[in-house]
């Protein structure tokens, strides 16, 4: 399979576009205005988002240029390795070839930074002045934290409450990078202070750090908000993560049938498998694209598919996602980045046609593969990304006991290397 090779710089290999998977599906069903119920246009999206990025998210175009200034700062990471795990292979015995991208290799420690710095650079441009977003284990907050600072931006982060005490170096890192990091719920909002008369001790959601967020941003001048997964123009720029899969498996002379990644919103698993995505719907492959999320928050395989907000309070546009309700709490589990009730309007529509499945893998499990590919690869996964890594050792497993050869790609999302405590409570037995 030959990638368009027009889109990627030859010494380098980082795209010049982004790939647009809405261009290769039928229509999907319109965001619905939270009060009129009618499909949301462009310009009621305006006093949210960057008028840059807006017309990305309804945009229908296969490829979409990066900008120069984007791609400048995204050769301080990109491209990330393609890697044989050749030592976890060995210790499952396996015909399986394993291969993982390794997108914790950036300044942030994941792939968030490829969406974080498209997202501040397009507020820039307009003469935004400040920015909000809301993070679950806080690693899309220091992602556009840094991504701010490059632009010159103000950056208020609503951090949900479970993962800021879980988490404190998330904090200072988000600080360092000069990021306001405020614990959600907070008695800073509206909204969050409706949450906190109702549920005194709640420990958070990412839904209600939406609400908190999208508020600050409405009532603030010069103010913009950003997310950092779920939305059709988040999955447009993670795709850098797939075309560069490509390329390098074709200078490895090898090629993946199974694509696996975690699942939260849908960002990264998006990013790894939508470029792959469109050879079939091309009808010229097919693959097995696996979402493993959390079965502490289980909107994929437990949840229906419907209209719902992407926020607790109702703030967002309806969303045609699989979701478990807008005021659904998640268990608390260490990998926050997964803590979301529903699932983006693309991924929702590629499950719903069965081009796309999902498993939820408990806590446990995760940790214990994530200690595993530890040991065989030396590298710490982040809690989110055990969730790949242990739907993979199943299917690698599933190899073994059929006898056959098969080649998984997963996205390692990022590093734990600040997730120590999660780590530590289940060497010890108290996770």
């Amino acid at each position: 399979m030959k990638t368009t090779k027009k889109y990627l710089l030859p010494d380098q290999e980082i795209p010049k576009a982004w790939y647009n998977v809405l261009a290769d599906l039928p229509p999907l069903q319109p965001m619905l205005h939270p009060v009129t119920r009618e499909p949301v246009k462009p310009s009621d999206l305006e006093p949210l988002f960057a008028k840059g990025l807006i017309e990305q998210e309804f945009s229908t175009e296969r490829w979409i240029p990066i900008p120069e200034e984007v791609r400048t700062l995204y050769k301080i990471y990109r491209p990330t390795p393609l890697v044989r795990a050749s030592g976890l292979e060995k210790a499952l015995d396996t015909p399986a070839r394993i291969y993982f991208k390794n997108e914790s290799i950036s300044p942030v420690g994941s792939h968030k930074l490829n969406t974080a710095l498209p997202q501040a650079y397009y507020n820039k441009i307009e003469g935004v002045r400040n920015l909000t977003t809301e993070t679950g284990a806080g690693q899309w907050g220091s992602a556009i934290s840094i991504a701010a600072r490059h632009f010159g931006l103000g950056m208020e982060v609503f951090m949900v409450r479970l993962s800021y005490d879980q988490k404190p170096y998330r904090k200072v890192v988000m600080q360092t990078y000069g990021g306001k990091v405020i614990p959600s719920p907070s008695n800073l909002t509206k909204a969050g202070q409706k949450i906190l008369a109702e549920k005194p001790n709640t420990t958070g959601s990412l839904g209600i750090a939406i609400s908190e967020a999208c508020e600050r941003a409405l009532s603030t001048p010069g103010t913009r908000y950003t997310l950092g997964s779920v939305l059709n123009m988040v999955m447009l720029h993670q795709t850098v993560i797939g075309l560069e899969a490509e390329l390098q498996f074709e200078m490895a002379q090898d090629y993946p049938d199974t694509i696996i990644g975690c699942f939260g919103g849908g960002s990264n698993f998006g990013g790894i498998s939508l470029p792959f995505l469109r050879h079939q719907l091309a009808g010229k492959a097919k693959f097995d694209m696996i979402a493993a999320e959390s079965s502490g928050c289980p909107k994929l395989t437990k949840g229906t598919f419907r209209y719902d907000y992407g926020d607790t309070v109702g703030m967002t546009p309806l969303i045609p996602m699989y979701s478990l309700g807008c005021d659904y709490e998640p268990a608390a589990i260490h990998a926050g980045g997964l803590r979301y009730h529903g699932a983006g309007a693309i991924m929702s529509q590629l499950l719903k046609d069965k081009i796309i499945r999902a498993v939820d893998i408990d806590q446990e499990e995760c940790f214990r593969v994530g200690i595993l590919f530890s040991q065989c690869e030396g590298i710490i996964p982040a809690p989110e990304s055990t969730h790949a890594i242990a739907a993979t050792v199943r299917e690698a497993l599933k190899a073994k006991e059929e006898g056959r050869e098969k080649v998984i790609l997963f996205n390692l999302s990022g590093h734990g290397l600040l997730d120590m405590n999660a780590y530590d409570s289940y060497l010890n037995g108290q996770l």
